[in-house]
């Protein structure tokens, strides 16, 4: 309901207020709503899950330019060979219902 208010807020006093005035009265409805949610059993759950997400970030081990460069041209070089052999494939598959169809 506070995000609600300053949401209203901020389009109701267009006119009267200046956009600066009317962004912070935004941001302190946010800031008031995030409190108010923290305070929530919910909000206590969702800023554990948050704070979990930060610990296991830290443990992730991030590949080198290298290896991301290599990985890369791999994947590159898997999905033109692939797509190759689908076009052989399609190819092949035509020519065959051509000769059955009597089109070819």
């Amino acid at each position: 309901m506070l995000f609600a208010g300053g949401l209203f807020a901020f389009y109701y006093f267009e006119a009267e207020l200046p956009t600066v005035v009317r962004v912070l009265l935004l941001l302190a409805a946010v800031g008031a709503s995030a409190a108010v949610g923290y305070r929530t059993a919910t909000g206590q759950a969702v800023w554990g899950a948050i704070a979990g997400a930060r610990t296991e970030l830290r443990k992730v081990v991030w590949p080198t330019r290298q290896e991301s460069v290599q990985t890369t041209l791999m994947i590159a070089v898997v999905v033109l060979i692939m797509s190759l052999l689908m076009w052989g494939l399609d190819g092949a598959l035509l020519f065959g219902v051509e000769k059955l169809t009597g089109r070819g």
